[in-house]
């Protein structure tokens, strides 16, 4: 079907348009002032002189398929991603802001730098992105689309790097000895580090955004985009040019991608090593502190304490090794079809469906939701914290005291796994913190 636009007539235009086949045509009158567009159809012969253009794309309110439940339907899960996102990140900021103990372990500083930005994801960036994808059309001006753009563009890329951060602050306190974290983590290499993650963003955002780097070259595609839409209508459309598509994904998330792969891999290799090596010393250690006795009852028991501690440590390697493949595949599962997308796109010119980015950017969105979810939690020393602050501070939930009682250990086993516990303290605890069960500080 096609439409061709007469002179202006007052506040009614009539288009015609050419239907097939191609001898049938109708001529339609479209109130501009009604908020419903309404159509009287009148028998008119074709002119093959005129101008055609899309109808649907001149007027899309008329030509609409999308069904008021499925617009409902939209609507509720994208405000439903949006309220546990905001309400996930702002009780992850508030329990380590409150709870002493959260505030020890360093990891946690960058946790809260996440949650800061995914909280300013949801407040900031998705409540506009929702409102353009259920109407359709932008309605708050050019200047604020680069302003929304940028922001997006910045507070992803900062919520990717704190994740990068996490994984090279995991590293360095498994992989290396405890000194050696202490002297690489200080207060003032953490703040670095965070500063770093919000710093290098505006490189990417602001200041390509703003000046107009990312449209070099591509001026009148995006204008074409901008428009196709109809001349009563506007998109706020951001499209990137090669140079800037490349140098923003693979800052944004390919290199923080191949140092979380590298660093979990080795930090799941190092933990498994020192889980094993501190296994063996606690069996050794046990069937040398055993007390006399009948030598058949003696090794049944050495038999099953052995036994015991194997299934204890394939358990621990096997809960950490799908803690790390949960972190990785959420990660990469909820970013990679976007910035996939996002390479491509400017080399097969640009002809990805709209519905399609759509869908990739807000598969990105989602992941500041499950970011509270796989860091804090799925942490027993957080969900403690969690339970404190909803039920309003109840003592069942507080910590037990650090002089309460613990099983008593033999001299023999204490000696025996002294040299090696002291090396690898860090490790064991934070495959402990991996599987969710006694987080400790390192």
């Amino acid at each position: 079907m096609k439409v061709e636009e007469p002179p202006d007539q007052g506040h009614m235009t009539s288009w015609c348009c050419r239907f097939d086949p191609p001898e049938t045509s109708w001529c339609y009158s479209v109130f501009r002032l009604t908020p419903a567009v309404s159509l009287h159809p009148s028998r008119l012969p074709g002119n093959p002189n005129w101008c055609w253009t899309d109808v649907a794309q001149i007027h899309p309110e008329a030509f609409r398929s999308d069904s008021m439940p499925t617009r409902m339907v939209l609507i509720c899960f994208l405000s439903l991603v949006m309220l546990m996102s905001i309400l996930g990140n702002l009780l992850v900021m508030v329990a380590v802001c409150k709870d002493r103990q959260l505030r020890k372990i360093k990891t946690n500083y960058f946790i809260v730098s996440l949650a800061f930005a995914d909280l300013l994801v949801s407040v900031l960036v998705m409540p506009f992105g929702a409102i353009e994808l259920v109407h359709q059309h932008w309605i708050y001006g050019e200047t604020f689309c680069l302003v929304r753009t940028s922001l997006d563009v910045l507070l992803t890329t900062a919520s990717i790097l704190n994740l990068c951060c996490i994984a090279l602050d995991r590293y360095y306190a498994i992989c290396c000895q405890p000194l050696v974290y202490r002297n690489k983590m200080t207060p003032m290499r953490v703040a670095l580090m965070i500063g770093g993650c919000w710093v290098i963003p505006t490189f990417i955002s602001f200041l390509p955004i703003m000046q107009g780097w990312n449209s070099i070259g591509i001026d009148h595609v995006i204008e074409e985009r901008r428009h196709s839409e109809g001349s009563n209508s506007t998109s706020c459309v951001f499209m990137v040019n090669k140079p800037y598509a490349l140098t923003c994904s693979v800052v944004a998330f390919y290199i923080p991608l191949v140092l979380m792969v590298l660093a979990y891999q080795r930090i799941y290799v190092t933990a498994r090593a020192h889980a094993l090596q501190i296994s063996m010393l606690q069996r050794a250690g046990g069937a040398g502190g055993s007390s006399p006795g009948p030598s058949g009852v003696a090794a049944g028991s050495s038999s099953d304490s052995a036994d015991h501690q194997r299934n204890h440590r394939m358990r621990t390697e096997t809960k950490a090794a799908k803690t790390l493949c949960i972190i990785m595949g959420c990660f990469c599962l909820c970013w990679a079809p976007f910035f996939i997308t996002n390479v491509v796109d400017p080399f097969i010119d640009y002809t990805v469906p709209d519905k399609l980015w759509a869908a990739c950017l807000w598969l990105g969105y989602i992941n500041s939701m499950l970011n509270p979810i796989l860091y804090a939690f799925l942490n027993k020393s957080f969900r403690r914290a969690f339970l404190i602050i909803l039920c309003c501070g109840r003592s069942r939930y507080r910590r037990p005291s650090i002089l309460g009682p613990r099983a008593p250990r033999t001299a023999t086993q204490i000696t025996s796994s002294t040299h090696v516990l002291s090396g690898c303290s860090s490790a064991s605890k934070l495959l402990l913190w991996f599987c969710n069960t006694r987080p400790v500080p390192v």
